[in-house]
């Protein structure tokens, strides 16, 4: 499965930026971690700090699957909104997943200020804009019951965000708690930081099978080694999916630019993460650069031929739409690319063990907020491993409803 279309705005802007080697050897390891994305560098910075042996595999060169792809717009909100998703888990359980992204935000800026870490990670504001009147009223229901449980949301009418923001909308609802970065750069420099501190990672090391025992798991390589470990973590993401039997997650391709920089923005938008009720949604975002990323044009089909063939045309759609919301704003498309991702019926990710993988663990942050997710996982991982209890992990396990 290839998960990018050409490079990214990302891989051009950072470039190859720290260099790992592929496994040539035997290899004993108490954790191994499969995957070396963003929530390889997250789960595997828990588990190193928490005392474990840990070895991180990954078949690519490091961050160059979905995280050179993802837009990083960092938000607590969930795909499913609050209000359907109460009706689905009950209120409890969705007010605590939704409180659960916020803290995850929060954990997220004290772990780069804490790591020193320079990735363009500034906190914002989010905009979630209803398209059109039908679509307002339905948002209100949303901000109502975000409102009642104290999410930090604010209902501004189209005249307000008109002035502030110069976005056409039909109103919408501003929530304080939101965030963006340069996820490549920051998996990059994580990894970078816990090597020196004994992590071991490899890439461009490829897995040719898997035996799960009582007594722990041995990965055999494609080049005839073997890493034997006690546990296994899987921060595979969409590539995971074809492991597990059961309809997990629905993959599919969706689509971002970004513009050439300097595009004349006012400051109160640079501060801001933007999202809209249409299906598929737009989304939009700065740079830490100053250019205007926008995103969105989601298809089912998920092929790498398909994307490159349709990128154009989808670049194309995504001018015409941030025209529609943001006419006076001149955009002048520098970088163009897609990617695969997924998203889940209730809109949670999957964290935890499946009875098919004995002495396995799953981390996969699926939804357009997939790395608020990792960052939980990091609390989660620990607890599954000491066989402790936490509200989230029944809401996120395999088999549910």
């Amino acid at each position: 499965m290839r998960l990018r279309t050409l490079e990214s705005f990302w891989l051009i802007k950072n470039g190859l930026l720290y260099s790992y080697p592929s496994l040539q050897e035997n290899l004993r390891s108490e954790i191994i971690v499969i995957g070396g994305g963003i929530t390889g560098a997250l789960i595997s910075h828990a588990l190193l700090h928490a005392g474990y042996e840990v070895t991180v595999l990954d078949k690519r060169d490091i961050a160059q699957g979905s995280t050179a792809a993802t837009t990083a717009m960092l938000q607590y909100e969930i795909d499913v909104p609050l209000y359907q998703l109460a009706s689905d888990i009950g209120t409890e359980n969705a007010v605590r997943c939704y409180q659960a992204g916020i803290r995850a935000i929060q954990e997220l800026a004290a772990l780069v200020s804490r790591e020193k870490i320079d990735c363009g990670f500034a906190e914002k504001q989010s905009l979630y804009f209803a398209h059109d009147e039908k679509s307002a009223a339905i948002l209100r229901e949303e901000y109502a019951m975000r409102d009642q449980y104290q999410l930090g949301v604010s209902w501004l009418p189209a005249a307000a965000i008109a002035q502030r923001y110069q976005l056409q909308t039909a109103g919408g609802i501003l929530s304080a708690t939101a965030a963006s970065m340069d996820a490549y750069r920051f998996t990059h420099e994580l990894f970078h930081k816990n090597r020196q501190r004994g992590l071991r990672v490899y890439d461009q090391t490829e897995i040719a099978a898997i035996d799960y025992q009582a007594s722990g798991v041995q990965v055999e390589l494609a080049n005839g080694c073997r890493v034997r470990g006690k546990k296994i973590v899987f921060c595979s993401g969409y590539e995971t999916v074809a492991m597990i039997p059961e309809k997990t997650a629905r993959l599919f391709s969706t689509f971002a630019c970004v513009s050439e920089a300097g595009v004349q923005l006012s400051p109160e938008l640079k501060e801001l993460l933007i999202w809209n009720t249409e299906k598929p949604y737009i989304y939009m975002r700065t740079t830490d650069d100053n250019r205007l990323l926008v995103g969105g044009g989601d298809s089912p089909f998920n092929s790498g031929a398909f994307r490159e063939r349709i990128k154009e045309r989808k670049t194309k759609l995504l001018m015409e739409k941030l025209d529609r919301f943001m006419p006076d704003i001149t955009f002048v498309d520098d970088f163009s690319w897609a990617g695969c991702f997924g998203s889940t019926r209730d809109g949670l990710p999957y964290i935890g063990q499946h009875e098919k993988y004995p002495n396995a663990y799953f981390v996969l942050g699926f939804g357009g907020n997939g790395i608020t997710f990792s960052i939980q996982g990091m609390e989660l991982i620990l607890k599954l491993l000491r066989n402790e209890a936490d509200p989230l992990l029944p809401l996120y396990r395999f088999g549910r409803s």
